[in-house]
C-alpha cells in the first residue's frame, strides 16, 4: 500500500492507473479534461500554444496519477494484490 492519498485505482492488466476511486481523483481529471477543452476550442488554430500548455498539463496528470494510485504503478498481471 501506499503511504500517500489513493485517488485512483490500480489497473488490473498491464501498468499505469485506472479509474478514480476518489472525489479528489474524479476532479484531478475533470479539470484536466475541461482545461483541454478549453485550449482546444480557444488556440485552436495556434498548434504551438496548444502542446504548449497540454505538455506540462499531462505531464502534471501523469505524475499526479503515478503518487496516487492505490498500490503505486507497476505492472499487473490480473491477480488480486
Amino acid at each position: 500500500m501506499s503511504d500517500g492519498p489513493e485517488w485512483f485505482a490500480p489497473k488490473r492488466y498491464g501498468y499505469g492507473a485506472g479509474l478514480p476511486i476518489s472525489w479528489q481523483g474524479w476532479a484531478v481529471v475533470t479539470v484536466y479534461a475541461a482545461l483541454a477543452f478549453f485550449v482546444a476550442m480557444r488556440f485552436s488554430t495556434q498548434l504551438v500554444i496548444v502542446f504548449a500548455i497540454l505538455i506540462p498539463a499531462t505531464t502534471a496528470l501523469i505524475v499526479i496519477t503515478a503518487k496516487t494510485t492505490r498500490g503505486g504503478w507497476r505492472w499487473r498481471w490480473g491477480d488480486e494484490d
